[in-house]
């Protein structure tokens, strides 16, 4: 595809350059659905889906709902999961509890 662009007028250069700008734009699109379909075909020739694949057929976790709060901070909370937080460890050195610490 050869283009004459010294003989082309303003007009016929914007439209070419809106033209190649659209393309641009869609290539990568186009390659990643290109490659979604190839991908979810040969999961399927396996006897899968691409999500079983991705996910290694576990369902994602949930999140926890947290169990504890900063009562001083009560956007601060705690799930009771993991290290505890710092408003944890000093609540408990102050001489306090984790169940004083619950929500109700």
């Amino acid at each position: 595809m050869n283009f004459d662009l010294e003989n082309m007028s303003l007009k016929e250069l914007r439209d070419l350059h809106k033209a190649v700008g659209r393309q641009i734009d869609g290539f990568e699109a186009r390659k990643r659905e290109q490659a979604m379909t190839a991908a979810q075909k040969a999961a399927e020739e396996h006897g899968f889906s691409l999500k079983d694949l991705l996910t290694n057929g576990k369902a994602p976790k949930a999140a926890v709902a947290p169990k504890y709060a900063n009562p001083d901070n009560t956007s601060e909370t705690w799930t009771g999961r993991g290290r505890q937080p710092r408003w944890v460890k000093d609540h408990l050195t102050a001489g306090g509890t984790v169940d004083d610490l619950l929500i109700q």
